[in-house]
């Protein structure tokens, strides 16, 4: 390796990225300017060929690339004009020298300096309104960012005026947050239209006006009360409500719905609510106490509040179902139909009377399951049993559906006879069996019977 190889070596290894800039200072600023120098730091042996200038204020994500004047800046340039501010804000700066190599550390941040007021350039976004009580216009908007209010003294200038007149009523709204306007007064009509736009200020003038858009005055509250009104108890922890819908007018706004209250007997101050929406006449009332005697009342409501109650009316819970399940549930199968019997279930005092019985069965690769209502403590199913059926029982009654039985699995018969010696015979509860050879003989007799009315239907 030559001398000169060797040196060129050691040149590249010396070359490196430039060392930040030094002494960053705001020569001067204006409402959207600020005039910039400072001074070239080291070079690190591979000169200086552009700068960039970076701004940070308390409202931007982090450091950002500010706009220049000029655009370009050279390596032999150390001022340069960032252009394109917001008016009252603080601001800081700092550059970055760039060589052949790459760029090099940013300087130190300047000074924190803040531009300079002018007259707000930014109307409120999104204004809009409605709603609001009787004799009340509402006008909304999107408060302007603190960016872009241009200076102290901001708020805002609200116009307003009915649809078809000339002359707009104007009224200032000195905080910079707020979001809304109400204006009240009795001469306002309900859901009348008017023309609403929302316009800036500060101490430096008035800025422009949002587009004017149109917004409702606020509805006239239900002034009748829901008639016909009904209470039905359907189980021993629901009661159905319904009645007649009030009568309305498009003009009078946009009925919301009703409000349904509902108390039991003396804790009429604890009372409960219930709101359905729009034209729904009738809702149910869950989660109640058994037999036990609700009062409830209907009213309807729009977005000026809410009307006056319907007359009180009342219903009793049903009693719960017995806890009591089916038991000695005892089953007969054959290839095309599954026998079953249990023993009757007997209400308590505080339950409800038993009506009938449900049996619930599916088949015990599926969970589509069927339901068969009986009056009876028996049942016959007519089933195809090619695989294992799983079945249940529970009483019912008028306070719901009791205790279900213990799970019944029947396995598929693989025979095609039907005879009586195919019969396969099952107790749910093994401690019951001995207590069900009654019902077994039953059984056999039933089937039997079945299978000569079969024998006779064949012979005719």
């Amino acid at each position: 390796m030559t001398f000169m190889e060797l040196l060129n070596i050691v040149c590249i290894f010396a070359l490196g990225s430039p060392g930040p800039p030094e002494d960053v200072k705001v020569d001067e600023i204006t409402d959207t300017t600020a005039q910039l120098s400072w001074k070239e730091g080291t070079d690190n042996h591979s000169p200086v060929i552009s700068y960039s200038v970076q701004a940070r204020t308390p409202f931007s994500v982090g450091w950002q690339t500010a706009t220049t004047v000029p655009e370009v800046i050279d390596g032999k340039t150390h001022t340069a004009t960032v252009v394109e501010l917001n008016p009252w804000v603080e601001y800081e700066f700092r550059v970055v020298a760039s060589n052949k190599i790459g760029g090099g550390e940013p300087s130190l941040p300047s000074e924190k300096v803040r531009t300079e007021e002018a007259v707000p350039e930014v109307p409120p976004s999104d204004a809009s309104g409605g709603g609001g009580s009787r004799s009340e216009l509402v006008i909304t908007w999107d408060p302007v960012p603190e960016e872009l209010q241009n200076g102290e003294g901001f708020g805002y200038v609200v116009a307003f005026r009915p649809v078809g007149v000339t002359n707009w009523i104007q009224t200032v709204v000195t905080s910079p947050d707020t979001p809304r306007y109400v204006f009240r007064n009795e001469s306002i009509l309900p859901f009348s239209l008017y023309e609403v736009k929302v316009g800036v200020y500060n101490n430096k003038g008035e800025g422009p006006f949002s587009p004017v858009t149109t917004v409702f005055s606020a509805e006239e509250e239900p002034t009748v009360a829901p008639s016909q009104v009904c209470a039905n108890s359907l189980s021993s922890s629901e009661i159905e409500v319904s009645w007649k819908a009030v009568p309305w007018k498009l003009s009078n706004g946009h009925l919301l719905g009703y409000e349904v209250r509902y108390w039991n007997n003396g804790e009429e101050e604890s009372s409960s609510k219930l709101k359905v929406a729009g034209n729904v006449t009738s809702a149910r009332l869950r989660g109640l106490k058994s037999n036990l005697e609700y009062y409830t009342a209907v009213r309807a409501f729009n977005s000026a509040g809410t009307g006056p109650f319907s007359a009180t009316v009342n219903a009793t819970t049903k009693k719960t179902p017995p806890s009591q399940p089916p038991g000695n549930v005892v089953w007969n199968a054959t290839d095309t139909k599954v026998l079953l019997n249990w023993e009757q279930v007997k209400a308590m005092e505080n339950e409800s009377e038993v009506t009938g019985y449900k049996v619930f069965y599916r088949t015990s690769s599926q969970n589509n399951v069927q339901v068969l209502n009986t009056n009876k403590t028996s049942a016959e199913l007519l089933l195809p049993i090619k695989e294992d059926y799983i079945i249940e029982v529970k009483a019912t009654t008028d306070g719901g559906d009791g205790t279900s039985s213990e799970q019944i699995r029947i396995p598929r018969i693989t025979r095609g006879l039907l005879r009586s010696s195919d019969v396969c015979c099952a107790v749910s509860d093994p401690e019951a069996r001995r207590s069900s050879a009654s019902g077994i003989a039953l059984f056999t007799d039933v089937l039997s019977t079945w299978e000569d009315a079969t024998d006779s239907d064949k012979s005719d």
